[in-house]
């Protein structure tokens, strides 16, 4: 029974490697694309769960290798007693961009610990008020000021930002070093960013900073469902958005505006494909086609309409809708297969983009396929 079981799995698994097929079944009819099911190759579902077999997991950094100020760095400088949470991408060159989501409670009274001087910046998102906040640099106390929640404060990791510990705190601090804002201007061809607007104190209402940190949350609390796409992504797009708004950061007239070339987009389609699990990284792909990763995803986006992350969950989903077409599979190893984390993962996901959930989708195809009204 096991081994009938598998087969059927096998020959369910055939769409995912190949868009154009599935388009064209697509159009057929429900019994006819369970035919074809069941004339595919047992090759392609292992190709499937090949791909599948590597998820990305949290960021959770090595203090011994790890290099700048987020993850259990930042722990240790405001004295948390565990590491705190953290989502790391190497998405520009050899850069690493990080959020680390930081809270406490119940802190200890004092004065916050000392991070190595760096040529690296530190953009905050608070999350809860912090009033008569004591703020230092260089180990001077500045000044006293309110830290309202929701504001976004920017700190220069060369001065030796520090503060007084003596009430609860809860913050998202994102890490960008100098190399990510040289690497940002030079795919922009732009000129270098000097510095960043650090003016101690001094908050931001920044709604595109809340938007991209409300949007990482998510991915520390279901670190299981975020792929490494979407990280990039959001951490592209923050490091783009903080050079720009708080280091003046001026794109210039010849920037490249078109789209992929045809065969770049079909390369870049069949990479995606290939690793239903989101596992590959922007910078990899952008690498193979030999465009930077801002040039890679603005022009991914033109070309098929969605960002990379967005094309990689429509995939998910029609690999699923493939795997539904035998009765007798159940939900939660075809979640798997497709690249999904879980059933929970794959229910939401797929209900957004088809508007009923796999159950309802299943029964209706089912159905239909059986004759059924």
């Amino acid at each position: 029974m096991e081994r009938e079981r598998q087969n059927r799995i096998e020959v369910a698994a055939k769409s995912s490697c190949c868009a154009d097929v599935q388009v064209s079944r697509e159009s057929c009819s429900p019994r006819a694309r369970v035919d074809s099911l069941r004339r595919m190759s047992d090759n392609t579902f292992r190709k499937l769960r090949g791909a599948v077999a590597c998820t990305w997991t949290r960021g959770r950094t090595n203090p011994m290798t790890q290099a700048g100020a987020y993850g259990q760095r930042l722990g240790q400088f405001l004295r948390l007693k565990d590491a705190p949470p953290s989502l790391v991408t190497r998405s520009l060159r050899s850069a690493e961009l990080a959020m680390t989501e930081t809270r406490n409670d119940n802190p200890v009274p004092g004065l916050s610990g000392s991070l190595a001087a760096e040529d690296a910046f530190l953009v905050s998102l608070k999350l809860h008020d912090y009033p008569d906040c004591e703020l230092w640099e260089r180990g001077k106390c500045i000044m006293t000021a309110d830290v309202h929640a929701g504001t976004t404060y920017l700190y220069d990791l060369k001065c030796d930002p520090r503060y007084v510990i003596d009430k609860p705190f809860h913050s998202l601090f994102f890490y960008i070093p100098r190399s990510a804002l040289d690497s940002i201007a030079e795919q922009c061809n732009a000129p270098r960013v000097d510095e960043l607007d650090c003016q101690i104190g001094v908050g931001h209402d920044d709604r595109i900073v809340r938007h991209i940190g409300a949007s990482l949350q998510e991915g520390l609390r279901r670190p299981d469902e975020a792929n490494q796409l979407f990280i990039d992504h959001m951490m592209l797009g923050l490091t783009a958005h903080v050079a720009q708004t708080y280091g003046g950061l001026q794109r210039t007239s010849g920037l490249a505006r078109g789209g992929l070339a045809p065969w770049q987009a079909k390369r870049a389609c069949e990479r995606l494909e290939s690793d239903l699990g989101g596992k590959l990284s922007l910078q990899r792909i952008a690498a193979e086609l030999d465009l930077s990763v801002s040039h890679f995803s603005r022009a991914f986006r033109i070309s098929v309409g969605v960002p990379p992350h967005q094309w990689l969950l429509q995939q998910r989903v029609k690999a699923a809708k493939q795997l539904m077409s035998v009765r007798d599979l159940p939900l939660s190893e075809i979640a798997i297969s497709a690249g999904f984390a879980n059933q929970s993962h794959f229910t939401r996901v797929f209900s957004s983009i088809v508007g009923v959930s796999p159950a309802a989708w299943r029964r209706e195809m089912l159905g239909a396929s059986n004759g059924e009204t």
